[in-house]
């Protein structure tokens, strides 16, 4: 079976991207070294209750674009993230802003906020931190660090500040408005039902033949990967096997599928040196046609500013200065991404 594109990872990126290449009827391979689809932002139910495995992740931008195009693939809740730290027995709001000086001082306006925790820093002293402790104090002052810093940094690392680098913590963002919300961005969310839900739709595309109706293969059967390598694909009811089986023979996925009279399994090989190196060949291919994609559409908003004579020379060429800027931030986007998935396929 050959393949438009190889996509390594089942995260968030590949599942957009396999979508996006289906839609333009292209035949497309997803890989993951987990036994799982949804890369880090993976979610499982566990008592009615949508865990995430990886720890907590929020989606949230401020590009509405971007926030239509996933409420395709998932409803998602009014969810905003306001975190809460407890120190002894006191509680205070995260990220750090002024209800959160309000509790630990008493005091009201940012001017005081600013005076104290430039205090702090002043009497600390430390112009050359020698380890974390010394830099988070010389960034916020000793009563955050002790509060809301240390016991935490501490925890996490399981080593003390002081035997931590200072390169840990660049900077520790201070708010000085009274909002809790931790992001910045316009929408934000969890969608409903989990992560793993909304990419099992996007990488929705194998159709069986059910009762004479084309039916998505995931709306009549569950679909788990086991081993890291093998689809294991066990159907709601057990008469649609033979079904299911067909479908997947007929899909041209190039794998044949087993059927023990339970659920049908497919395993992808192992694979080999050659093939690693023949798949990075492919990459490289690809990422060359992209940037070859992308000059052809510098050149045409080139010719489309050279046509319009109502511009002054200046702003015409203010404007094919920022559509090469642009065109260079992309090509390099491309590289690095090209880059990073040919070290992925030849480590995993």
């Amino acid at each position: 079976m050959k393949y438009d594109y190889l996509i390594v990872g089942a995260g968030l990126f590949g599942a957009v991207f396999a979508h996006e290449a289906a839609k333009q009827g292209k035949k497309v391979l997803v890989i993951d070294k987990r036994s799982h689809i949804g890369g880090n932002i993976y979610t499982k139910e566990v008592e009615g209750i949508q865990v995430h495995e990886y720890g907590a992740h929020i989606f949230h931008t401020s590009d509405q674009e971007v926030w239509e195009y996933v409420q395709q693939f998932a409803e998602f809740n009014r969810y905003t993230n306001s975190p809460v730290a407890r120190y002894k027995d006191e509680l205070y709001n995260m990220p750090f802003n002024m209800n959160t000086f309000s509790k630990m001082w008493g005091i009201s306006t940012p001017k005081e906020a600013k005076a104290i925790i430039e205090r702090q820093i002043r009497e600390a002293g430390i112009t050359e931190p020698k380890n974390l402790e010394e830099q988070a104090i010389s960034l916020v002052g000793r009563d955050i660090y002790e509060k809301l810093v240390k016991g935490y940094t501490e925890k996490q690392w399981g080593k003390r500040a002081t035997e931590l680098p200072s390169f840990i913590i660049r900077r520790l963002p201070v708010r000085f408005v009274y909002d809790n919300n931790y992001f910045n961005d316009k929408y934000q969310g969890i969608p409903i039902g989990g992560y793993t839900q909304m990419v099992e739709k996007m990488l929705d595309g194998i159709e069986v033949d059910y009762y004479g109706c084309p039916t998505p293969i995931n709306q009549i059967a569950s679909v788990s990967v086991q081993e890291g390598r093998t689809l294991c694909i066990k159907p709601y009811d057990s008469s649609s096997l033979k079904d299911i089986e067909k479908a997947i023979n007929k899909s041209e996925l190039g794998l044949p599928p087993l059927n023990d009279g339970t659920v049908v399994r497919i395993t992808v090989p192992a694979l080999t040196g050659e093939t690693r190196k023949g798949f990075c060949k492919d990459i490289s291919k690809m990422a060359e046609e992209a940037k070859v994609a992308v000059r052809n559409v510098r050149r045409e908003a080139n010719d489309e500013i050279k046509k319009d004579k109502a511009l002054p020379e200046d702003e015409a060429k203010d404007l094919q200065d920022k559509v090469q800027k642009l065109t260079d931030k992309i090509i390099e986007k491309i590289e690095t991404v090209a880059k990073d998935k040919e070290k992925e396929v030849m480590s995993i």
